[in-house]
Parts: C-alpha cells; structure tokens; sequence
C-alpha cells in the first residue's frame, strides 16, 4: 500500500526531520493531542500521521528510539518563525562608539570629546576610549595615563570603567559602559 500525502510541504532551509525524510526504523509516536502510541515502525507511523491528515516530526532524533510527534507541520513551522521573531526583536545589541584622545589633546578638544563620550553614555552605549602614542611620545606614556584617568573620572557620573585602561602596544585603550538607570 502507498502513501501519498496530499499536502505540500515547501521546501524550507531548515533540517527537520519530517514524514519522508524520518530515516529511523522504529519511532517513539506521540499523538496530536499528547498521548503516547508506543513504538511502531516508521511506515506505521506515517500511515498514522497520513490518516488523521497531519505530518510526522521528528521532536528528538538523539534518544533511544528517536521520538516522533503527529502534529500540522506548517502551523507548528509557523509558530516556530513567529517565536524566533520575537526573541530576535526583545535582544538587545549594545554598540559600542569609538573614541581616539591624544597625550598632547588641547582643553577644548578635550572637553569636545567629553561632552561626545557623555552624550553616547546616555543614550546607552558604550564608549572605546583609545589613546594613541605615535614616535617619541611612547616615552611620555604617563602623561597619557593622567589624561585617561581625567577623562573617566569626568565620565564617572553617567559611565563605569568597563575595562580599565591598559596599554598594548603603542595604544592605550579603556571602554566605559552606561550606569544602569533604576526604572
């Protein structure tokens, strides 16, 4: 006897394992409503899952034997996009803003690029503060330290230290992260 089922499924990118494509000999079947039909070949399964007009999904390829459910593939496809959707749109990606100082920066340009750094804290992003050392400068490396330690205690009040500031190479970096508002 041949099973033909009626319904279309497309061709999606995922890797389910679906009616056909189920390759096991025997399978654990769980019904549409939740009940365990025990385990039966695979072409049983499908007759099953054919007969009540639904698809066999392989939920657990990995357990001894693998376990299939009788459910709509397209609804249970659908509600998968629909929940992935909803998680990617609740994340949160913090962007982290790129700051370049210099050991011999000018007041005004400093506080330029305080007021910069701050107004970014505020919006809740993270702020790269890199200091660059260029020619004979590197031997002037605690003039530069003093520098970016003014500037993170002028960004103390809107930002923390996320990662303190270190010298590698001839680049002295320091990332400072927004303070958690209470809301």
């Amino acid at each position: 006897m041949s099973i033909i089922n009626k319904k279309v499924i497309p061709n999606n990118v995922n890797d389910d394992l679906v009616n056909e494509k189920i390759r096991f000999r025997e399978v654990l079947v769980i019904g549409p409503t939740g009940q365990q039909l025990g385990i039966k070949s695979r072409q049983e399964a499908l007759e099953i899952a054919y007969s009540q007009d639904l698809d066999l999904l392989c939920v657990s390829p990995n357990s001894n034997p693998p376990v299939c459910k009788i459910l709509n593939y397209g609804r249970y496809h659908f509600e998968q996009q629909k929940k992935s959707k909803e998680a990617k749109k609740k994340q949160h990606v913090t962007e982290v803003k790129p700051l370049r100082l210099s050991p011999v920066i000018d007041t005004h340009d400093f506080e330029t690029k305080l007021r910069q750094a701050r107004k970014w804290a505020t919006d809740g992003m993270k702020v790269k503060i890199d200091m660059r050392f260029r020619g004979r400068l590197i031997t002037r490396v605690e003039v530069g330290r003093k520098i970016m330690n003014e500037f993170v205690e002028a960004m103390s009040d809107v930002a923390n230290v996320e990662k303190k500031p270190n010298l590698e190479g001839n680049t002295m970096s320091c990332v400072l992260a927004p303070k958690k508002t209470g809301k």
